[in-house]
């Protein structure tokens, strides 16, 4: 072992990773490790937002993360798996041997662009998580190192999305690597896109502009069109018949779903995801749902108008769905809440039961993979990205029309569409009329058709236009924020969406009421404590 010369020993200058085969493993490697932070991104952008609230039977750390208590060591408080993903990326980016060619092209250049994009995304989780982290480039490989890592000065996330945002634009139109079919998954999908990250690195930076255009740029993809999912919704059967919903509403399909991170199906062979243990009724744990819709998700549900478009050769109607008589209250207003969530009781057992009576059902929650993005999740961040652009009236149209030429030419003023340019232009082919819809027509019903769900207008004319859209985009972006909840719930989303907002206005109580209220009624405490920010993020352990 001491001979140098020995070819028992490879020292890391040595290790570059050259052949093809390498570099697939590595980044298989390090989506591997990703594995052990994907219920994480899930559970620590739900629990501590307003949308859930847990059981009696969630576990002491569930409970303590819902209520922001970080006194004690928690299981889901571990910093070093984030790293463990940086890490990995930055030695793969150090020693991958960039210039190796093959037929005039850069071997590994797809390979080195996605796991850029794996690096960004996980510090862009870490920046939302603790607020402040160190921001390490290099890999680390020592002690000495890893100490010096740890001590080096935080970042925050500002600086951590410019930084990104300038590391990742040149390889925004870099195309992804082909590994073929993985466990049966398109392999594709376990990629972070890029154009949708650099997006939310903008969003998160307050660079409005440059989110519309990297958004509207991958939705718009000529050479790789993404599959529109908007017309999979749920609605009534008919005008006349509020019985029961006609549910079409699917976000459990892989083309919905852009991206994932693969879970594997037995712990044997890896690491599997808890989730469904946690939000639905499974054998595994005894049928003892850990979380449960809060009440201030019911009651955003129900406060919506769903409406409906009664249309004959001859004449149009529009009928609003009733709010009294309905089979289940679960069905007043929005009806993905309702799709998506069941409670039934299985009915009498023995009061010694081990098991519990109660079954809970949670469609959002898949076997074998977590996903990372969805088109209608992108869309929305579109609309709260042209909105703060100042483009209101193109914002709505994604929520109440869809975007596409004939309805901005119908639904958006001339001033508006000049100041947007291609900020708003899509494919004529595939973004019509008849092939887009608003996103708040997946659960609401007809709402282009709908009056109460429409631009927000003071009750006096204002003095000028630019006074009118200062008027419209906070009221507007409450909206998009809404709908983010009604068409994003149980996927991780809420706690950052209401964080994003609540900085952009220097305004903590957007965060800290709705969250305080998440059982119906206000816990003060709970206000009192969110009210300072630094209670916002989890202490780095």
């Amino acid at each position: 072992m001491l001979n140098t010369e020995s070819e028992l020993v490879e020292f890391q200058e040595d290790n570059t990773l050259n052949h093809p085969t390498d570099s697939v493993y590595s980044v298989m490697g390090i989506i591997n490790r990703m594995q052990l932070i994907a219920d994480r991104i899930v559970l620590l952008g739900e629990l501590r937002g307003d949308l859930v609230q847990t059981t009696d039977a969630a576990s002491a750390d569930l409970k303590r993360l819902a209520s922001f208590d970080f006194s004690q060591k928690n299981y889901y408080n571990q910093v070093a798996d984030y790293y463990a993903v940086i890490n990995n990326c930055n030695y793969y980016l150090a020693h991958v041997d960039t210039m190796l060619e093959r037929r005039g092209r850069k071997i590994f250049e797809n390979e080195y662009a996605v796991v850029k994009g794996f690096r960004a995304w996980t510090y862009l989780e870490l920046a939302k998580i603790y607020g402040q982290v160190p921001l390490v480039l290099q890999p680390v490989m020592t002690e000495r190192e890893a100490a010096l890592a740890a001590n080096s000065n935080l970042s925050d996330i500002k600086t951590i999305c410019e930084y990104f945002i300038q590391d990742l634009t040149p390889y925004a139109y870099t195309q992804q690597p082909q590994f073929g079919t993985i466990n049966g998954w398109d392999s594709q999908k376990f990629f972070i896109p890029m154009r949708p990250l650099l997006g939310d690195l903008c969003l998160w930076a307050g660079r409005y502009e440059d989110a519309a255009r990297w958004y509207n740029s991958y939705l718009n993809d000529r050479e790789k069109p993404v599959f529109m999912n908007t017309r999979s919704r749920v609605q009534w059967m008919s005008v006349s018949n509020f019985q029961r919903p006609n549910d079409n509403y699917n976000v459990s399909t892989t083309s919905e779903v852009l991206n994932f991170i693969p879970m594997d199906a037995r712990i044997f062979d890896g690491y599997i995801s808890d989730l469904k243990n946690v939000f639905t009724s499974t054998a595994d744990n005894d049928y003892y749902f850990q979380v449960t819709p809060s009440q201030a998700m019911r009651q955003l549900s129900a406060d919506q108008i769903y409406c409906m478009e009664d249309k004959t050769e001859t004449s149009s109607d529009t009928i609003y769905a009733p709010r009294v008589g309905l089979s289940d209250p679960i069905y007043i207003g929005d009806l993905r809440l309702s799709s998506n969530f069941s409670l039934t009781s299985a009915g009498a057992q023995d009061p010694y039961s081990e098991y519990s009576n109660m079954r809970q059902r949670i469609n959002k929650m898949w076997d074998n993979f977590v996903p990372t993005y969805r088109i209608n999740m992108i869309l929305l961040r579109y609309a709260e990205a042209l909105n703060r652009a100042r483009l209101p009236q193109s914002a709505l149209s994604i929520l109440k029309y869809g975007l596409c030429k004939e309805n901005n030419e119908i639904r958006i003023d001339s001033i508006e569409r000049t100041k947007a340019g291609n900020l708003i232009v899509f494919d004529e082919n595939r973004f019509t009329r008849d092939e887009v819809i608003g996103i708040h027509s997946l659960g609401s019903g007809d709402s282009d058709c709908n009056i109460f769900y429409d631009m927000p207008k003071p009750d006096h004319a204002l003095a000028s236009r630019e006074d009118s859209i200062d008027y419209q985009i906070p009221l507007l972006e409450d909206m998009i924020i809404d709908e983010m909840a009604l068409e994003g719930a149980f996927e991780g989303f809420r706690f950052y969406d209401l964080m994003r907002v609540a900085l952009r206005r220097g305004d903590p109580a957007y965060l800290a009421d709705p969250i305080s209220r998440r059982n119906g009624q206000q816990d003060e405490s709970v206000r009192q404590m969110l009210m300072d920010q630094k209670n916002w993020y989890m202490p780095l352990q």
